[in-house]
């Protein structure tokens, strides 16, 4: 059973984005357990503060006292308005943030948000994303950040951030697909009108867990294989380009991604592929097209291999009307 903590921060809060994000992780445990499964997560509120008054106090939060949590597996930081006494307000909070990600707890932002998680120095170094508004105010405190503004999600080492507004409904998802699987994240956006194709600029972060591996050069790799997936690409051309030799190319992508690098290529083009047919707007001839296969019987044979499924079952099951309520 993981155990979710939604943080309430001091602080003018989204509502909506705590509300919006208990309401649909339970549901996805709810149709979890009717495919038969035992019960996946259970999903806390808790804060420092006994009640928080939000909406002009038409609304009030009573969370839990945090300080009842010694451990939990996912931690969800909601959107909160940022002034410049904010951080002050919350320093107890971050520094809990900051102890429980350095337990094992995995992290995630929405919006503002971003700010608090920020403040921990957790997202030194690495990608993140907020309000497109809060840019300049964000690259001003946190200049050792990089700011990717035009992405929806960010998804790196345990951490993840989203945009503003009402994209964390696309980064709850994004956590579905996670902690339960692809199928339920399909049938909550369903339920909830959701468009699970916006929960990423991106199809990759199913590869999240493969670049997490500190190896600068097999990274640029990856961008390379994943930014070119229509062309037909050369091992021999791509270690050239990076000044190796193919050999320690192969040894040192096996060692950082656990896969051949045509591995990691027939991967990063079916993960591309079932995208696309759960969309169902194009046929499968067209998506082997798109994703750089001329040989159907190729095509057809790497997708079963990975998926366990043809292009046109995998279709069928993921692109369809009817879903658990």
């Amino acid at each position: 059973m993981k155990l979710v903590t939604i943080v309430v921060p001091e602080g003018e809060i989204n509502l909506s984005s705590i509300t919006g994000s208990f309401e649909i992780l339970t549901r996805a445990n709810d149709i979890w357990q009717k495919m038969g499964n035992k019960p996946m997560m259970e999903v806390r509120i808790a804060g420092f503060v006994p009640e928080l008054k939000v909406d002009d106090g038409f609304f009030s939060i009573k969370p839990i006292n945090i300080n009842d949590i010694e451990k939990t597996d996912l931690l969800i930081i909601p959107s909160v308005s940022y002034d410049i006494d904010l951080l002050e307000n919350n320093a107890s909070l971050i520094a809990w943030i900051k102890e429980q990600y350095m337990g094992g707890t995995e992290v995630a932002s929405m919006c503002s948000g971003a700010f608090l998680l920020a403040a921990t120095g957790l997202l030194d170094g690495k990608s993140c994303c907020t309000h497109w508004n809060l840019a300049p105010d964000f690259r001003r405190l946190f200049p050792n950040i990089n700011l990717q503004i035009d992405k929806l999600i960010t998804a790196e080492r345990g951490i993840y951030t989203n945009g503003g507004g009402y994209s964390f409904l696309n980064l709850i998802l994004f956590l579905v697909g996670e902690y339960f699987n692809r199928e339920v994240a399909i049938i909550c956006s369903k339920i909830f009108q959701i468009d699970i194709e916006r929960s990423s600029q991106s199809p990759f972060h199913i590869f999240r867990t493969q670049k997490n591996h500190g190896d600068e050069l097999i990274s640029k790799a990856q961008s390379y294989i994943e930014e070119n997936l229509s062309e037909k690409i050369s091992f021999e051309e791509l270690a050239s380009k990076l000044a190796i030799s193919r050999r320690n190319f192969d040894r040192r992508f096996i060692k950082a991604v656990g896969n051949t690098p045509v591995e990691y290529l027939q991967r990063v083009k079916v993960e591309v592929a079932k995208s696309t047919l759960e969309k169902g707007n194009k046929t499968v001839y067209e998506v082997m097209n798109e994703v750089g296969y001329s040989d159907d019987k190729a095509f057809r044979g790497v997708f079963k291999k990975i998926t366990g499924l043809s292009p046109l079952d995998y279709k069928a099951r993921y692109f369809k009307e009817s879903v658990l309520v």
